[in-house]
């Protein structure tokens, strides 16, 4: 590494105070160089703890999400919250366990299709959903539209083609993501979830199917992993904007 490049990494070092006792330790400048800001998983952390991560978060940059949070680590990160910034919005999601502290604004172009194979597989759908908002990108849900009944899904076709990238949330033996990517003309992000029968092995069964597929354009994020889906989604995007070739 060149003596330019050291100093780089210095100043990047030294840019920003992170330490938040002795349990985290805050990226502040995630956003400058990726393009997304850091975002709170949420299981295997206290509600004291994730409740102050998101407090920094927010006073710095008015803005912080965190995602795994169940209904009872909700409710007692809201009363922290509220006792110490008692205006803030604080907004939780029980479908898709997130919670957003600040108020997100649609700030970049083009529109992600959000589809999912059953009604059940929504779960992991919210939660790309709720990213894609917070990240500043347009996004519209197609529910229930599997392989099992494939007329609902050709039937909402019209509707899914203006989208400009695609993520197909699927459980059982996930074929969906396979379907839509030979169809489509867009980047197609295939989401495989734990919903199924025993053989489906907690998501494995159609992560190997959506990896195994002959359909070409489909990139695969691992189980349930709609956050994953919905930061890729948000990079090609991005990068379309930044290339000047609009969405």
């Amino acid at each position: 590494m060149g003596s330019g490049n050291g100093l780089a990494w210095q100043s990047l070092v030294a840019m920003y105070p992170s330490n938040l006792g002795d349990f985290a330790h805050l990226d502040w400048d995630r956003a400058a160089r990726t393009g997304i800001p850091e975002v709170v998983w949420g299981l295997g952390k206290t509600p004291e703890q994730i409740a102050t991560i998101l407090q920094q978060m927010y006073e710095r940059n008015g803005l912080a999400l965190a995602t795994r949070i169940s209904p009872s680590v909700a409710q007692v990160i809201q009363g922290q919250i509220h006792n110490q910034l008692s205006n803030s919005p604080l907004t939780y999601d029980s479908l898709g366990e997130t919670l957003v502290l600040g108020t997100p604004t649609v700030r970049h172009a083009g529109l992600v299709g959000v589809i999912t194979a059953g009604t059940a597989d929504q779960k992991v759908a919210q939660e790309a959903l709720v990213t894609l908002h917070y990240l500043g990108f347009q996004s519209q849900s197609f529910r229930d539209v599997g392989v099992a009944g494939i007329q609902r899904l050709l039937q909402r076709w019209a509707e899914i083609q203006p989208c400009d990238v695609l993520i197909v949330v699927a459980g059982m033996e996930g074929a969906l993501p396979s379907v839509v990517a030979g169809l489509s003309s867009v980047p197609v992000i295939g989401v495989p979830t734990s919903i199924g029968y025993g053989a489906q092995w907690q998501g494995l069964a159609p992560l190997l199917t959506m990896l195994n597929s002959c359909a070409p354009g489909l990139a695969v994020v691992n189980i349930d992993n709609g956050f994953g889906a919905a930061v890729l989604a948000g990079k090609i995007l991005r990068l379309l904007a930044r290339r000047g070739e609009g969405c």
